[in-house]
Parts: C-alpha cells; structure tokens; sequence
C-alpha cells in the first residue's frame, strides 16, 4: 500500500466537493433543504451524510471512543454556509491525518476495527463517489450546475 495513493484520492475527492458546493450555492434555500425521495434525503442532508461517515471513521481510525456516536445533526445546521462550514472541518481533519500517516500505517489495524487503516480509506474514498453522484444528480434535477466527475481529467490537470 502507498499512502500517497490515498492522499491523491482524498485530494480527488476533495476537489469535486468543492465544485459540488459552488452548483449547490446556487440553490435557493429552499431547494437545499427540500425532501428528495431518494437515498438520504435533500441535498443538505446528504453532504451531512457524507460529512458524518468521514467524520466517524476518522474518530474510528484515531482510536476515538466517541467514534460510533459521532453524527451531524440537521436541526444544527439549516443554512448551506453552516453545512459547508461543518463539511470542511471534517474534511480537513481528515486531510490532517493523512499527513500524519506513513505507508506503514496503511496496514495496522486500529482498535475496535475489523481490517486495517487502507480498507477504511477505500471506502471512505467510494462512499464519497456514491453520494456525490446522488448529489449531483439532485443538482441536475433542480437546474444547478454539474459536471463529470471522471478521476482521470483531474490527473491530467494536476
């Protein structure tokens, strides 16, 4: 395993939120908070979603006993801004431990976890995948803005 494989990836991930969060500015309050019949809800509350896996995971993977217990409540973030807000404290948290990660790192298996550190951030990574492609579709739907998400376009341009 190579930990500079999961930075990319991360740093991939990233990119294409940040492109997701400027279509969903483009909403109007209402379209961000309205109930979608599909997969977890409105928009706000996927990017909660997603922003609660990660965040959740993180804590797993430091050992954190709170790790199970940690959620990003909707009623604690109406607005996009307060969302965004919380969006990028997690995700810099997690682009914080990646720093600190070795590719040794990549094989232990932390307290409490079935497999080690490498499965996690896999599956983070696809998770991540998954409900961006909800997002944007929700995005598409209600005339925001989207784009491809192909990862090899954001090679190319790096």
């Amino acid at each position: 395993m190579n930990i500079e494989y999961f930075r990319t990836m991360f740093d991939y991930n990233r990119t294409l939120y940040l492109k997701v969060w400027e279509s969903i500015m483009q909403l109007s309050d209402e379209q961000f908070v309205q109930e979608v019949d599909y997969s977890r809800g409105s928009i706000r509350d996927q990017m909660l979603h997603v922003a609660t896996a990660q965040g959740g995971w993180l804590r797993g993977l430091k050992g954190m006993p709170d790790a199970r217990k940690f959620k990003l409540d909707a009623e604690d973030y109406p607005t996009r801004q307060t969302v965004q807000d919380a969006w990028l404290e997690n995700d810099d948290e997690m682009i914080a431990y990646l720093a600190s990660l070795s590719d040794e790192h990549l094989e232990s298996v932390p307290p409490g976890m079935r497999g080690p550190v490498w499965q996690v951030l896999a599956h983070l990574i696809n998770h991540g995948t998954d409900h961006r492609a909800q997002i944007l579709r929700i995005l598409h739907d209600f005339g925001a803005p989207t784009f491809d998400q192909d990862m090899i376009y954001y090679l190319w341009r790096r």
